[in-house]
Parts: structure tokens; sequence; C-alpha cells
């Protein structure tokens, strides 16, 4: 077990054993990746388009008996934390499965998109007659805008926080509103809160067209997942 591949390790444990690839740093690379699936430290999954890696039970055996194993040379401070946490888990009986708690479930496998039925011009002309002289509503507020984005994010996860969603899972569900909207509310969020995170696919090869629609961009890489912390 390498310095790096250690890290890893640990950089899993700090999202409570599971994470996307590309949410990991520093940058997994893929033998490092290999050469901890093959020990059975770690599985990997895809999650949509992107690479999950998660922390199997020999790996989290693995990491309570290596709390002092040696890190990159960068990394000292996060040595002497975990020095502490050993000493801490000795004293108290405490196991470190127990300290850091249950990871959240991945989010489930999106079903195949159904292809669109195009409207007839007579059902394009009915539907003008119908909403032509009707009063616009009165656009959302922000805070409306993102309790409608939190709400739709647990009906997709069924309640469940910490769990990455697709954005296209995310903009379905907020298909009533229109893109300058949702990314608006979108980047209020990245830019505000502490407690939402936003992820990339870490294999842009296998981005698809409707994953590329819906990403998110503040102006950098673009965004792919959303999640929310409790």
């Amino acid at each position: 077990m390498t310095p790096k591949q250690t890290l890893i390790v640990w950089c899993l444990l700090g999202r409570k054993g599971q994470a996307l690839q590309a949410e990991i740093r520093p940058e997994v690379d893929k033998k490092d990746r290999e050469a901890l699936v093959a020990d059975g430290l770690i599985s990997s999954s895809k999650i949509g388009r992107a690479l999950g890696l998660k922390l199997e039970d020999k790996g989290w055996n693995w990491a309570g008996e290596h709390l002092g194993d040696e890190l990159p040379k960068n990394y000292h401070v996060l040595q002497q934390w975990l020095a502490m946490l050993k000493q801490h888990f000795e004293s108290s009986g405490v196991t470190l499965a127990e300290f850091i708690g249950p990871a959240p479930e991945w989010p489930p496998a999106k079903p195949p998109k159904q292809p669109r039925r195009k409207k007839s011009p007579a059902q394009r002309k009915s539907k003008s007659k119908k909403t032509k002289g009707r009063d616009q509503p009165d656009a959302p507020s922000p805070e409306q805008l993102r309790a409608r984005i939190e709400q739709a994010y647990l009906v997709i996860t069924n309640g469940r926080r910490g769990v990455p969603v697709p954005l296209g899972q995310l903009r379905e569900q907020l298909s009533d509103l229109d893109r300058t909207t949702v990314d608006g509310a979108l980047l209020r969020i990245h830019q505000t809160e502490t407690n939402a995170g936003f992820g990339r696919n870490d294999d842009p090869k296998s981005i698809s067209p409707d994953e590329a629609e819906a990403a998110f961009s503040t102006g950098g890489d673009p965004y792919h997942f959303i999640w929310f912390q409790s």
C-alpha cells in the first residue's frame, strides 16, 4: 500500500466510505484505483455516467488497524490527527465505523428516457389558443426556488441526503421552470451554501448528449451532479 493509496482510503472515509471518483482529491489514478480494487479494499461501479468508489469491509478493517500508516509528505497535519484518533479509539473502545457512521445509498438508476411525441400543428394551435390572454403567474422568489430544488432532490432520493443526483433528473422534476431560472437558483446555491455540493463526471468521453445538456456551469468545467447534506 503506497502513501497515496492510503490517502485515497482516508478521503473515502471522509465521505463516509463512498464518493464519486471526481470528488476525491488528490486525483485518483487508474493504477491506484485498480490496485485498491484488486486488494479488495474498495469497489468501483458506474453511478450514472460517473465512477463511484466504495470502501468495502476489508477496507474498513484495514483502516481501523492502520491509522498510523505513512501518508504523502504534504499531509503531516492529517497524520497527526489520525494518530490522536487512534489513541481515542483505543481508550474509548469506539470503532472507526461507529465514529464515522453509515454511508448514504447511491441514487436509484435513472429509467430509460422515453422519446417525446411530436405534436401536430392542430395540437400546437389549440394549446396556443388556450393559453393566449392568460395572466402569467408571478415569478417564484429565490427562497421558493431553493425550496423547490431541495424538494425535487428529496423526491428523487426518497428523502435521503448526501446522495449525488444527476442534474438531468433534477431538471425533469422542475420541468415547469425555464432553464435560466433553474440555473440562477443553482448558482446561488453554489455560491452561498455549504451544505450543498456539485460534482462532475470524471470520464468526459462517456458523457451522453442528455447529460451534457443538463449540466450546470459557473464559468469553468460543468457540473453533472448535485447533493444536499443534512
